[in-house]
């Protein structure tokens, strides 16, 4: 081999070399960076006790739709797996203290008969591994769930079913719900609900011991009804939705001087007044239920929210013929006054709803949208004419 034929295989041999190695470098960092990239966030872990555990030292990067929080990708993909659930929860003073209150994304409350209010609480971006006591369903619940998307889970045990403008079950089937959406543990039973009558330490009427968990609602809605985020003909549930518009905190500087907020909902019904305190530090308000901190057993500690909302609405009997007339109606379509506390300060402004599928639009006194502190939001139906006192 002559001299120049040398050279150039020497420099052949090189080039080959230098191309594997940086194609191999090349390789390398971009299969580093596109695991890190793509690859899915780890996959959740069940606790003991049936709760859903994330972990907490991921980034929070990741909106809740319902009500702005953050999270993690790794929370948001399991959310993103089901749709919203409302459960209806009991406030009579010997169910307490309730169960997933506090995990609930927005709350609902409002009176059911007597004096005596009841919750709707709705749960996406968290976990509850007991929620209850579980009661009946009312037809004014009916149309704060439907705002949330198409065929959301509606949990409940049974619900006035009188003929007239209360009869809740009927208006159920007349949405196409029944056997659906709706999961009322007349129709589902155990495993997906039980009775505990152990679970307050202490003896408890029948009607006080329904629970569930979100987990085993979400599942049977998969498992049973093909309904997780998609419905049966493959369309997502929120292809209507229409989220709130969210914030960050305000700066401390720039907080108000709110004290607490006063409810009641009917005046010889104490047991039921509520106030919620505010924590400047925290910014946001831990409440009271009939003069007492209201806690959630799930977690032992007391309930708090970034947003509280009184809404006025008109409040009648429905006259329907059942016992003693307890069944009530709100007038939830139209408008009427809001009472909004957020960042320490009172927004006096309205709330609009166009229908039972409407979004509840809040509106501050120049009729612009109230942007919401993230977090847990909390809609108190106030009669008209009931109590809502900022102090």
């Amino acid at each position: 081999m002559n001299l120049k034929n040398k050279n150039l295989l020497i420099l052949f041999i090189t080039a080959a070399i230098i191309y594997l190695f940086s194609a191999g470098g090349s390789y390398f960092v971009f299969s580093k960076a596109s695991s890190q990239l793509f690859n899915p966030p780890p996959d959740v872990t069940t606790s003991p006790d049936g709760k859903v555990v994330f972990d907490e030292s991921l980034p929070k990067t990741e909106e809740c739709p319902l009500n702005g929080a953050k999270y993690s990708k790794q929370q948001k993909s399991w959310w993103e797996k089901h749709r919203p659930l409302g459960v209806m929860i009991e406030n009579h003073e010997t169910s307490r203290p309730q169960s997933g209150l506090s995990s609930a994304d927005v709350v609902y409350e409002a009176v059911a008969e007597g004096g005596i209010t009841r919750f709707l609480a709705v749960f996406y971006c968290e976990d509850a591994p007991f929620v209850g006591p579980v009661r009946s369903a009312r037809t004014y619940y009916l149309d704060f769930i439907s705002e949330y998307g198409q065929n959301p889970l509606y949990a409940h045990v049974g619900g006035a079913n009188t003929p007239g403008p209360a009869d809740a079950l009927s208006q159920i089937n007349s949405y196409g719900w029944g056997s659906y959406n709706d999961l009322n543990q007349f129709s589902i039973g155990f495993p997906t609900f039980v009775r505990d009558y152990n679970r307050l330490g202490h003896a408890t009427a029948t009607e006080h011991t329904m629970y569930s968990s979100t987990t085993k609602l979400w599942d049977f809605a998969k498992k049973d009804r093909d309904l997780d985020d998609k419905d049966e003909d493959g369309n997502s549930w929120d292809g209507d939705f229409e989220k709130y518009s969210f914030k960050d905190d305000a700066e401390t500087q720039d907080r108000g001087d709110v004290k607490s907020f006063h409810i009641e909902f009917w005046e010889n019904s104490s047991d039921y007044f509520i106030d919620w305190v505010y924590d400047s530090t925290t910014n946001s308000f831990t409440r009271k239920n009939g003069g007492s901190p209201h806690i959630d057993l799930n977690t032992k500690k007391t309930i708090t929210s970034k947003n509280v909302i009184a809404l006025f609405m008109q409040e009648s009997s429905a006259n329907d013929g059942y016992e003693n007339n307890v069944h009530l109606l709100y007038k939830t379509k139209g408008t009427g006054k809001a009472v909004i506390l957020l960042d320490g300060k009172e927004v006096v402004g309205t709330w609009k709803k166009s229908g039972r599928e409407g979004r509840l639009q809040i509106l501050d006194a120049s009729g612009n949208e109230v942007e919401f502190n993230r977090g847990p939001i909390w809609f108190e139906i106030v009669p008209v004419g009931g109590v809502a006192d900022v102090k």
